[in-house]
């Protein structure tokens, strides 16, 4: 089995939010839950171990469902049993062929070496998708083995694993931290003089990479920024965007100021942006949809609905140019959008129809080196 991830630490509606074992996408607020994919692991994992072989069985039930059994060699025997219904064994791919599974009554019988085996703990879960009130990894009374044989009452949606091993347990976690939205008023100066980790809290980076960087050569208002560091296109297993971006804050944010202190690196056709309501990022990367201003190296600014900057909203000449540190504001209020350069309307009444809500975003036009300071978004 592969567990794709293994804790899901990243924006809930990026694609594939929450397909962890654990979800933990909360750094703000401490929030984490111990989701029902690790105690269905637990139902394999705490009852077998490397080197263990799976044994020679059908592992058909007549009602619908499988079983597995697997030994250490020496006498110990685990058996696990799923009912899982159609509708809930869906996978993204490939589909799957119909099939049914109604309550039943199972008997199994044992064979060989382990005829003498007499009793056999038991573990449960049972699934309830309609109510949400699933059992999880429960601890039954051991079931008597009689003549070598034993009879289980199965219904639908449940796991079960019956084994000779007395080592499981289901541990008692602390109560997390309660869940917090992201903080409606943030700032990040990036003022770290020995970090960690190389990436900014709270940015998820979507295409490039956005790490800490020291500016050693800056007399000393930015001395500490964000660099974006990728500069030449990966490889990679789905359609990067051909800018970068990283995205933060709060999916839901409908009106919003952003506002960030750029510095362009690449001369000529060098470019930043910062952005709001940016809608998807991931695998859809290439098709985001926001409110984008770009400033770029050649004195010139865009308004642009996309990140790809098809979508063009406005455009004129700004006098930014690269190597020298500006601060970009960008402001969103309902239908309509305005942009600041260095504490001065630059633009303003751009009519926004689309979308309606989003992240926050900075980024740059190509992989290229950009820096990034006092990030402030409310």
């Amino acid at each position: 089995t592969i567990a794709w991830n293994l804790v899901a630490s990243y924006y809930e509606e990026l694609p594939f939010g929450r397909c962890g074992l654990m979800t933990a996408q909360e750094p703000w607020s401490g929030h984490y839950k111990v989701e029902a994919p690790i105690w269905i692991t637990a139902h394999t994992t705490q009852f077998a171990q490397p080197g263990w072989s799976y044994l020679q069985v059908d592992g058909h039930l007549e009602g619908g469902g499988s079983f597995v059994a697997l030994t250490d060699g020496l006498g110990n025997l685990t058996i696990i049993i799923e009912t899982m219904t159609h509708n809930h064994s869906k996978c993204i791919r490939p589909l799957l062929p119909h099939f049914s599974v109604t309550p039943q009554r199972a008997t199994f019988y044992l064979k060989g070496s382990f005829c003498n085996v007499e009793t056999l703990q038991v573990w449960h879960s049972r699934l309830d998708f309609e109510s949400g009130n699933s059992s999880l990894f429960q601890q039954l009374h051991p079931i008597k083995v009689w003549k070598g044989s034993f009879t289980l009452d199965l219904n639908t949606d449940e796991v079960y694993t019956l084994t000779t091993l007395k080592t499981g347990q289901k541990c008692g976690c602390p109560e997390p931290p309660p869940s917090q939205p992201f903080p409606s008023n943030y700032k990040d100066d990036f003022n770290i003089r020995n970090p960690p980790f190389s990436e900014a809290p709270n940015f998820a980076d979507q295409t490039g990479v956005f790490e800490y960087f020291v500016n050693a050569s800056d007399p000393g208002d930015h001395v500490f920024t964000l660099r974006q560091v990728v500069v030449q296109r990966p490889i990679t297993w789905v359609s990067d965007a051909d800018q970068t971006i990283s995205v933060i804050g709060n999916f839901q944010w409908v009106n919003l100021t952003v506002t960030c202190d750029i510095y362009i690196e690449k001369n000529r056709d060098g470019g930043v942006f910062v952005a709001g309501r940016v809608d998807n990022g991931g695998i859809y990367v290439r098709r985001t949809k926001g409110v984008f201003f770009w400033v770029f190296a050649d004195g010139t600014y865009r308004v642009t609905g996309d990140l790809a900057g098809e979508e063009i909203l406005m455009k004129g000449l700004s006098g930014v140019r690269d190597n020298v540190w500006h601060t970009l504001t960008l402001n969103i209020q309902g239908n309509s959008a305005s942009g600041l350069l260095n504490g001065y309307p630059l633009w303003e009444n751009v009519t926004i129809s689309k979308p309606s809500n989003g992240w926050a975003a900075i980024g740059t036009r190509s992989f290229e080196f950009a820096q990034f300071d006092n990030f402030h978004v409310e």
